[in-house]
């Protein structure tokens, strides 16, 4: 059992977050049951299908398997085989997801530039619904430049925030405030300067002269 109620976090309306380990060939699956009035989200996998599951994290940086496993309160392991994946869980979590290319980078500074840009555009009498839907996408692609940067692991809802807070704590909490701000008060200041400072630690911002393959 993983997620917020192995982490002692649970609310009432937390829902259970199940991992079922599979014999080998076993169909990968994931599903939603309800029980004693608590919805549960049971995932069921192969020890392949977990290995394969916990490399693909590396890539795209967004641990979920790998956090779900080396968080986890073992209920029942009569082989030792959940165990020994939970161990290889915190091990590639300790070592962190693969650092960006330079093609990685460069594409997404090229994006978060443009962002910035159409948010620069907007103030206090701009459409909100579009100077917020910006914002918006200003902050997750400059939560995911500035977690590869650091070299860990992003997420996203309410894991973007904790993730971000936890690979740059003063960077990150400039960018939620700005982000907050604007959606309080129509100002793109704060954010639009937070995402600048991402792109500085990261090249500089990129416009003319990039090219994608």
């Amino acid at each position: 059992m993983g997620g917020s109620a192995a982490r002692g976090r649970s609310t009432p309306g937390s829902d259970l977050d199940i991992t079922v380990l599979l014999p080998d060939g076993g169909v990968r699956r994931r599903e939603l049951l309800r029980h004693d009035g608590r919805l549960a989200e049971v995932f069921l996998n192969s020890r392949s299908d977990l290995r394969t599951a916990f490399a693909e994290s590396r890539t795209t940086r967004r641990a979920t398997a790998l956090f779900l496993f080396a968080d986890s309160v073992v209920l029942l392991d009569p082989d030792g085989h959940v165990e020994t994946l939970r161990q290889e869980a915190k091990a590639l979590l300790a070592a962190g997801p693969d650092p960006l290319t330079g093609a990685e980078r460069d594409a997404r500074r090229a994006l978060l530039t443009d962002l910035v840009d159409d948010l620069t555009d907007t103030g206090p009498h701009s459409d909100p619904h579009e100077q917020l839907a910006v914002a918006d996408r200003v902050l997750r692609e400059a939560a995911d430049l500035l977690t590869a940067h650091r070299r860990m692991w992003n997420g996203a809802g309410k894991w973007l925030p904790r993730r971000l807070r936890a690979a740059d704590p003063d960077l990150g909490r400039h960018l939620l405030d700005g982000h907050l701000v604007l959606a309080r008060q129509a100002d793109p200041t704060a954010l639009t300067a937070s995402a600048v400072r991402v792109l500085d630690l990261t090249g500089g911002p990129l416009r003319e002269g990039y090219v994608e393959c």
